[in-house]
């Protein structure tokens, strides 16, 4: 998403079958590395990031480490 040199993510749950750009099940939020502060770069919704992990969604490497900085722990679920 974004645009030349200004580049953000979206947070999404999709399904692991589904192409790399196909459809996603939900936007769960954003992250925008260009924000100064650290916490601020992710916004994301918890309680719907929390639904999907309990779910058993497997967030990537990346979003893990980003989930972890606001405070969503995905070891050990």
């Amino acid at each position: 998403m974004g645009r030349r040199n200004r580049a953000f993510w979206r947070v999404v749950a999709a399904d692991a079958r589904a192409p790399r750009d196909g459809k996603v099940i939900e936007v769960l939020g954003t992250y925008d590395p260009r924000i100064s502060d650290p916490i601020a770069q992710i916004s994301v919704k918890k309680e719907r990031v929390e639904h999907w992990l309990a779910k058993g969604a497997q967030p990537s490497v990346k979003v893990a480490a980003l989930l972890c900085r606001i405070g969503i722990h995905t070891k050990g679920r």
